[in-house]
C-alpha cells in the first residue's frame, strides 16, 4: 500500500540521516494531537461559556422535569395540574393573609413610635389625614390617640413599649363592654402598621367611634384597674 510504503521510506530516512530507530509512543503522540486540536481554527465555530452554561441548565431543567413528572401521577399533564394547584394556594394565601406580619411582642411594635404626644394632639393629626383620604395613618394616630386617652385618665399605665394588642387586652379588663371594640382596632393597628393591608375609611370610623364611645364610658368598678389612682 502507498501509505504503509511512504511510512517505510520515512522511517528508512530517518534511520539513515540519523542513525537512531523511531519509536513514536502513545504518549508524545496523544499530546501532539491535543497540540492541533486546540488551534482556534478547529474551535471557531463552538459555543460561548454563557450559551455552554444554558445548555447545561436547561439539560438539567429537562432532567428534573422527567424525574418529576415519572413520579407524579397522570405524567407531565399531572405535573402540570399538581403545579398550578400550588401556584392557586399560594396566591390565595397571600391575598388572604397579605405581607406576613412580625410578632407583635417584639420591641420594634411599639404602638409609639416618638415621644410623648396628648391624646387631642393624635386625634387632630389623624383628622389631618383622614381629611386628606390617608387612612393608614387615620388608623394609626387614632389608635394611639385611644390608648393615650386611657393613659391619661390613668386606666392604663403609662408604659414604654406597649403594643397596640397589649393596650387593648388591659383596657379591656377595665372596659369590658369594650373589650372587642378595642381589639379590633388593636388587629386593625397592626395589620396597617406591620401586616402590609390598606385601611379605608370604614376601618377608621370604626377607631374614631371607639375613641368616642371610651371618651363617655366609666370603667367597671368590680374590675380590676390597670393604671395608677387618679
Amino acid at each position: 500500500m502507498t501509505g504503509t510504503g511512504g511510512t517505510a521510506t520515512a522511517l528508512a530516512r530517518l534511520r539513515a540521516d540519523g542513525d537512531v530507530p523511531v519509536d513514536v509512543s502513545r504518549v508524545p503522540a496523544r499530546e501532539a494531537a491535543e497540540r492541533e486540536l486546540s488551534r482556534p481554527m478547529y474551535h471557531e465555530n463552538d459555543p460561548s461559556l454563557l450559551q455552554r452554561g444554558l445548555n447545561r441548565f436547561w439539560e438539567w431543567l429537562d432532567d428534573l422535569f422527567g424525574s418529576a413528572s415519572g413520579a407524579a401521577p397522570g405524567g407531565v399533564l399531572g405535573l402540570v395540574v399538581i403545579v398550578l394547584a400550588v401556584m392557586a394556594l399560594a396566591s390565595a394565601l397571600w391575598w388572604r393573609l397579605g405581607t406576613p406580619s412580625r410578632a407583635p411582642a417584639t420591641t420594634g411594635d411599639s404602638l409609639f413610635a416618638d415621644g410623648p404626644r396628648s391624646a387631642r394632639d393624635h386625634r387632630a393629626t389623624a383628622a389631618r389625614h383622614a381629611s386628606a383620604g390617608r387612612w393608614n395613618e387615620a388608623v394609626q394616630e387614632r389608635m394611639r390617640a385611644v390608648v393615650r386617652s386611657l393613659e391619661e385618665r390613668a386606666l392604663l399605665d403609662p408604659r414604654p413599649g406597649r403594643t397596640a394588642d397589649e393596650a387593648a387586652a388591659e383596657a379591656g379588663r377595665s372596659l369590658p363592654s369594650h373589650a372587642d371594640g378595642l381589639r379590633l382596632a388593636a388587629r386593625t393597628f397592626d395589620d396597617v402598621t406591620y401586616g402590609g393591608r390598606t385601611a379605608d375609611e370604614p376601618a377608621y370610623r370604626r377607631v374614631e367611634e371607639l375613641d368616642t364611645a371610651l371618651e363617655r364610658t366609666r370603667p367597671a368598678l368590680d374590675a380590676p384597674s390597670t393604671g395608677t389612682p387618679a
